[in-house]
């Protein structure tokens, strides 16, 4: 039977993932604690709107996808404040007023513009820098529609196989990891599954962007993992995991949790 065998949240878009025993899935389909906060480029410090909800088009801010070296960046958010480290040494810490963002800000801003994706930080009406969020509510994923994502842990280790780069979970930056699955078997799922407290109906096959090839741990563009998932597994589409809704109004899934089908 597939069981969890990991589960992440993202508290600040496009930095450290946070692995927990257990997430809380909400009715409208975000994970609690999930994405909410996130570094904005000056000009889209607001939201942009996508079948009339708030959208934050990841491009507009600070993403791995362009922005690689933020893999060093080592991330805490306990609820109240915000820590940055890098190799063990502390760049800030400091809560959500106006002056501990201002902080925080300045510390990524610095951290950014003394590596070499300087260049793209320095665009027009991409500085200053805008910390959103409120730490609370999760906004800031990939679409508009708040979705759980999922993996199977089998089709990573696929991808790993043909790589020199070590490749892991984190890359892909779901959710949800699965394991007692063979390679690519969740991608065929339809309809319905259960998980845990929660019932989800199976949306659509992730497709995947350059923040795969980021070494999660040192920031290098270190596998070509878009042209692995179609060349030499033989996707049509660089694609790696699903996306869920719940069914059910939510609730709390738990690492060791069984996949249940139909």
């Amino acid at each position: 039977m597939p069981f969890v065998s990991a589960l992440y949240r993202f508290p600040v878009k496009g930095f450290t993932e946070e692995r927990l025993p257990s997430l809380t899935v909400r009715a409208d389909g975000r994970i609690e604690g999930d994405r909410v906060l996130a570094f904005r480029f000056a000009e889209a410090a607001t939201p942009e709107q996508q079948d009339g909800l708030d959208y934050w088009p990841k491009n507009r801010g600070l993403a791995l996808m362009d922005f690689p070296t933020l893999a060093q960046i080592r991330l805490r958010w306990d609820g109240e404040r915000v820590r940055l480290e890098r190799s063990g040494a502390l760049l800030a810490e400091a809560g959500l007023d106006p002056e501990g963002r201002a902080l925080l800000v300045d510390a990524i801003t610095r951290f950014v513009l003394d590596g070499p994706d300087a260049k793209l930080l320095q665009r027009d009406g991409r500085l200053p820098l805008v910390l959103v969020g409120d730490g609370a509510t999760s906004r800031f994923q990939d679409r508009a529609r708040g979705f759980v994502s999922l993996h199977g842990a089998a089709s990573v280790a696929a991808v790993d196989a043909e790589v020199e780069a070590s490749v892991d979970s984190r890359r892909f930056r779901s959710n949800i990891v699965v394991d007692g699955l063979d390679a690519w078997a969740e991608l065929g799922w339809t309809g319905p599954l259960r998980i845990g407290d929660v019932c989800f109906e199976v949306q659509r096959p992730i497709g995947r962007c350059l923040a795969t090839h980021v070494n999660p741990d040192t920031g290098s563009r270190d596998a070509r993992v878009l042209q692995t998932l179609t060349r030499e597994i033989g996707l049509a589409e660089p694609t790696l995991g699903i996306l869920l809704l719940p069914t059910d109004g939510g609730g709390e899934i738990r690492e060791g949790d069984e996949v249940r089908l139909g």
